[in-house]
């Protein structure tokens, strides 16, 4: 009997574990072929930017939470290693957070590339593209931040804005190996 039971938990785990790591489905808005949604931002200087913006050049384009999120900090001290890559590929890189300008700011000014930042304060733009992660944001960090944050998620788009590449984390902690974008990039 105990044998069963174990086995029952056992499995249940698994199941569990399993969609787990399967993660988010994509927005049917992010899905590769599709078009970038129209939307609008503030970069890190105050001044308005658009998606349609990006027309013209490839484009990586990461959404991270913020600097309080210490896998997305790894995640952009990945992409700094990685960032002549992407860059010699014709492509800019593009980063949306939700954190405060003046937060933005010190990030870029700490890593010493030309990252774009992008604010999503309002959470808008997560919301339109199915991304936010509702209660997402540690207690410890509410204050500042907020309880909602977004999804981290990474989008490749060809010059035409058309989506590429797109790639939910499967958990909180997951992030996109940056040699999956180079590859897409090299393949535009």
């Amino acid at each position: 009997m105990i044998g069963i039971a174990l086995v029952v938990v056992v499995a249940g785990v698994s199941y569990a574990l399993r969609n787990k790591v399967r993660g988010r489905p994509v927005p049917d808005k992010l899905k590769p072929g599709q078009p970038i949604p129209d939307f609008q931002a503030v970069d890190e200087d105050g001044n308005r930017v658009s998606s349609a913006e990006l027309a013209g050049t490839p484009t990586v384009l990461l959404f991270v939470r913020g600097s309080w999120c210490p896998f997305c900090s790894k995640q952009v001290a990945d992409l700094t290693r990685v960032y002549k890559e992407i860059t010699d590929s014709g492509a800019k890189l593009i980063l949306v957070t939700p954190k405060p300008l003046a937060t933005t700011r010190r990030v870029a000014e700490m890593f010493d590339v030309d990252f774009r930042f992008w604010l999503d304060e309002s959470l808008e733009i997560a919301k339109q593209l199915g991304l936010v992660l509702a209660a997402g944001v540690p207690d410890d960090n509410r204050k500042e931040y907020g309880e909602d944050t977004l999804w981290p998620t990474t989008l490749v788009l060809d010059a035409n804005g058309i989506i590429r590449f797109t790639e939910l984390s499967r958990f909180i902690a997951d992030r996109p190996n940056p040699e999956k974008m180079l590859n897409v990039l090299g393949n535009l």
